[in-house]
């Protein structure tokens, strides 16, 4: 009877012990290690009434776009080039678009394959494996051909366009 008694006081000992929990936070905060800046702002040049172009020889600026990446083989750049106007004139006409995006400058000579290795994943973009800790420098141009090809010039006022630059983590 003893022992009864005894595993009954320790159990309602044991059953009136309250037992405590406590939530624990844990903060951080992630920066990226891959900015996006515009270097050299573009425009379009008019060298015809039907043809706007970003080519110096068409009187235009190429817009430069500069990546810096502190953490190698983290994130991959996507630049696109327009395909349509963000703004303009009411056009009655098709507007047929081209651009090309190259690399114009590196930090470092290990990056010198980057051109090669891009990848076209849409006729207006290409993408860039950042695979080197640095800047890299690139070029967008543009063309914008108004008429479908019947050379209609393009009625006067402002036209806006966008290069798209992301960069994307791996």
């Amino acid at each position: 009877m003893k022992t009864i008694k005894k595993g009954l006081i320790i159990l309602l000992i044991g059953a009136s012990t309250s037992i405590f929990a406590e939530n624990i936070y844990i903060d951080g905060t992630v920066e990226s290690r891959c900015s996006i800046f515009t270097d050299t702002s573009g425009f379009w040049g008019n060298p015809s009434a039907f043809k706007l172009s970003t080519l110096p020889a068409d009187g235009g600026r190429v817009p430069v776009i500069r990546y810096d990446v502190s953490l190698a083989s983290a994130y991959r750049a996507e630049i696109a080039t327009p395909i349509s106007f963000s703004s303009s004139p009411t056009l009655s006409d098709s507007t047929v678009f081209t651009g090309a995006v190259t690399v114009t400058q590196t930090s470092s000579a290990d990056m010198s394959g980057y051109q090669a290795a891009s990848t076209t994943p849409a006729s207006n973009k290409r993408a860039y494996e950042l695979t080197v800790a640095g800047s890299t420098w690139f070029s967008a141009s543009s063309l914008a051909l108004y008429g479908g090809g019947n050379q209609t010039p393009y009625p006067s006022g402002s036209y806006k366009g966008i290069v798209l630059a992301t960069c994307i983590p791996l």
